[in-house]
């Protein structure tokens, strides 16, 4: 039977959002209705409310979330009522053709719930990212579902399901940082911190953090930098190849999604280092490099979504590692708020003062 929960819905480009009542329906072939305990308050879903994804109003805002299973629909498996799981939006297929290849972390055709969530008129909701999670209640696809270890608490799990795997999974997984690298990473918000906890978590020796917020660069030398650098007192890529014995990082991360920071990620890399850009730019900005000098610094400069994590190998494991205390998950969860509170998060995001807002149910 169809369930109504309380929900934030974005009607309208640039527009606060609103807590309304939604409709719920009962998980069809495939899909799971998870009661959410916890969301966080992520970047993507202002891209969303600001129309930067793109303009399907009204949109069901929340992603980052962790909650229990209530109900299953026919032919679902892998989870059962009662399961405590993290919500994720890369629920592989088995069949496209990164997944035949053996890499479904890059999977080209992931699931999503076919059944929409409604508002009372019974027009149809776009959940963000396929989940919908700033709710009581969400339908998804049972692929979006991973269970973890329920020690842990869901403010803090939730947040694997995007900006805290998206930068550990930037450092690790595409960048290949590993023990004795050194790394630089370019913004130091949720997931800028996040790839420099998983380069500590990797080894890495050297890890430079660059901002241009001292605040956040304090909070960098937290997760493991170990090397702050104000770019907007100091020239970035100088700095870090300065403390790279005149080499460049071995790995630099561009958290931020800026031309601007990109280039600054291309030319701090050394020679046969790896640029990665993790920060998401708007459709409209363009990069401009003389070509030269990507044929001649080598090395690689890559793209990476969601971490190129794979959630039911990644998820786990970082929970694990944080319950046995290598990974301090709890320090990104600047405030815990309500629902009614969701607004307020998406300024003080704006302004800096936040890492992450997280809603509790």
């Amino acid at each position: 039977m169809a369930q109504e929960v309380r929900a934030v819905v974005a009607h309208a480009k640039g527009k606060p959002v609103s807590v309304e009542t939604i409709t719920v329906p009962d998980p069809g072939p495939g899909e799971a209705v998870v009661k959410v305990q916890a969301c966080g308050v992520c970047h993507t879903d202002l891209h969303y409310r600001e129309g930067g994804i793109n303009d399907e109003f009204p949109f069901l805002l929340g992603h980052e979330a962790a909650g229990i299973v209530e109900s299953v629909g026919d032919g679902v498996t892998d989870v059962e009522p009662g399961d405590f799981v993290v919500l994720n939006w890369r629920a592989v297929c088995g069949t496209c053709r990164a997944c035949k290849r053996g890499t479904p972390q890059y999977c080209f055709s992931t699931f999503n719930a076919e059944q929409p969530m409604t508002l009372a008129s019974g027009q149809a909701l776009s959940p963000a990212l396929g989940i919908g999670a700033f709710a009581e209640k969400t339908l998804v696809a049972a692929g979006q579902c991973t269970k973890v270890n329920p020690a842990v608490k869901p403010e803090v799990a939730g947040l694997l399901g995007c900006g805290v795997m998206a930068g550990i999974g930037a450092a690790i997984n595409t960048g290949g940082v590993g023990r004795g690298d050194s790394i630089a990473v370019i913004g130091c918000g949720g997931v800028g911190n996040a790839a420099i906890a998983g380069a500590k978590l990797a080894g890495a020796t050297t890890i430079i953090a660059v901002d241009v917020d001292d605040r956040k660069l304090a909070l960098a030398r937290e997760f493991g930098a170990n090397h702050t650098v104000n770019s907007k007192q100091t020239d970035a890529v100088e700095a870090i190849q300065e403390l790279t014995d005149g080499n460049g990082a071995n790995v630099v991360v561009d958290a931020v999604g800026r031309p601007e920071t990109f280039k600054q990620a291309f030319y701090a890399r050394d020679l046969a280092g790896t640029a990665v850009l993790v920060g998401v730019p708007t459709p409209d900005m363009t990069l401009e490099l003389p070509l030269i000098d990507v044929f001649g610094r080598g090395g690689a400069t890559k793209s990476s979504w969601y971490g190129d994590c794979l959630p039911s190998r990644d998820f786990p494991m970082l929970v694990d590692l944080h319950l046995q205390g290598r990974l301090p998950l709890e320090k990104f969860v600047t405030e815990t708020i309500g629902l009614d509170d969701v607004e307020e998060a998406f300024h003080r995001m704006e302004r800096g003062q936040v890492l992450r807002s997280v809603v509790l149910f």
